[in-house]
């Protein structure tokens, strides 16, 4: 499948509990339809370079940006062209059974107008799976990235003269076994997270080490086959949240939690599928400074396919997240979008999405809004190269005594993908 119309579909999917996949039984899967970003199009595909029980797939994409707030600010908006190269090399199995699969990849960014941007960003990473019997598999991955905090972050420091960089770690182990009408699955994740510090314009040092946290999370869930096209499920996840070597002055973020959910995963023919779950979330705070947060939770996504050439895709969840800001703890966030694909020609697909957020802080009186706007169009040239160009809009509002910046940006992205 061509890389630049399953990128995203892929990289949503390697996050879920379902990560070790295997074969699966009748009553649960849910392929009657194919979404436009997971069809196959075997004359656009990379054939890559085999190399034993392996094929490797070298891929590079090349960036052309126009933004008109590149500092994402309230007033004085400067704009910027940007120049940007992403190299990437994938290897994947090819066995029968198991899957094996690693990358490496990076970002050279190069801003025309403000050389204080200019950053590199790379990752690796690898990921398996080991299929034990039919219905019941291991599956385990690792990943380090070396990042650079957008402006647009609603957690970044606002008065840093160039962009704020992190390390992030993070490995998983999952597991998951079907029997009859009953699926189990679990997957247990930590990752860490270091800061770099900022500085000011003047050169005054920016303290990041306060947001250095290691987060460990484990998931449970038990789905229950009414049907073959309908399951009920339970799922609970516990979550404990470091703040290791918080420095003088700064308040310990320390918490753990959980997020206890039910709902329903479905499939409508070949009309639509889906999955909604509702629940309680909750995060204590170590620090007594904090009010713990808690409440209604939620998460849901549901694919409406009208016709065979076009996806739709509404989204929604509820959620706690951690908080960069100082003197917050972390924050609710209530967000939802909706998304279409549609392909106008076999190697031309339109995409659009809308998507709105909500971010409620926890120990300072601030809620922050935010709008978020695309549309974008991918040409798949041959199976060797491909064009697509983005237009990316963003609005926030911020409110309350320690209220954010209030800021809009658009951008404007052209890119040529070359892949073999």
């Amino acid at each position: 499948m061509s890389a630049l119309v399953v990128a995203a579909a892929s990289s949503a999917a390697a996050q879920a509990v379902g990560t070790a996949q295997g074969q699966t039984a009748d009553l649960f899967a849910r392929d009657r339809a194919v979404g436009v970003r997971e069809r196959a199009r075997p004359d656009y595909e990379a054939v890559g370079l085999p190399r034993g029980a392996f094929t490797i797939f070298p891929k590079v994409q090349t960036d052309v940006e126009y933004n008109d707030n590149v500092f994402a600010t309230e007033t004085d908006a400067q704009d910027a062209v940007i120049f940007r190269v992403r190299p990437e090399v994938t290897a994947e199995s090819g066995w029968s059974r198991h899957y094996l699969t690693a990358y490496v990849r990076g970002a050279l960014n190069r801003n025309a107008e403000f050389k204080s941007e200019n950053r590199n960003e790379w990752a690796l990473g690898t990921r398996g799976r080991l299929d034990i019997v039919r219905g019941a598999n291991l599956a385990a991955g690792a990943d380090f990235a070396h990042q650079i905090e957008p402006r647009t972050s609603t957690n970044t420091a606002l008065a840093a003269a160039e962009p704020i960089e992190l390390d992030v770690a993070q490995a998983y182990l999952a597991a998951s076994r079907i029997r009859g009408r009953v699926k189990l699955g679990a997957r247990a994740d930590v990752r860490s997270y270091d800061y770099k510090n900022g500085r000011s314009t003047s050169g005054a040092v920016i303290e990041q080490n306060d947001r250095d946290r290691d987060v460990l999370s484990a998931v449970v869930r038990v789905d229950y086959a009414v049907s073959p096209a309908t399951a009920v499920f339970a799922q609970i996840t516990g979550n404990d949240r470091s703040y290791g070597n918080v420095p003088a002055g700064f308040a310990d973020r320390t918490s753990n939690g959980y997020e206890a959910l039910a709902g329903v995963n479905f499939e409508l023919g070949a009309v639509s599928r889906g999955e909604v779950a509702v629940g309680y979330i909750s995060q204590s705070f170590d620090n007594s400074a904090f009010v713990d947060l808690g409440g209604f939770g939620a998460r849901a996504q549901v694919e409406w396919f009208p016709t065979e050439l076009t996806t739709v895709t509404a989204s929604a969840a509820r959620t706690i997240e951690d908080a960069g800001v100082p003197g917050a703890a972390g924050y609710l966030r209530s967000e939802g979008g909706v998304s279409v694909d549609h392909e106008l020609l076999r190697n031309f697909i339109l995409n659009g999405r809308v998507g709105y957020s909500d971010d409620s802080y926890n120990g300072v009186d601030r809620q922050d809004t935010r709008l978020l706007g695309s549309l974008g169009g991918t040409y798949l040239i041959n199976r060797n190269f491909g064009l697509s160009g983005t237009l990316i809009y963003i609005d926030q509002q911020s409110e309350g005594v320690s209220r954010g910046p209030r800021y809009n940006v658009t951008r404007l992205q052209l890119s040529l993908v070359s892949q073999f």
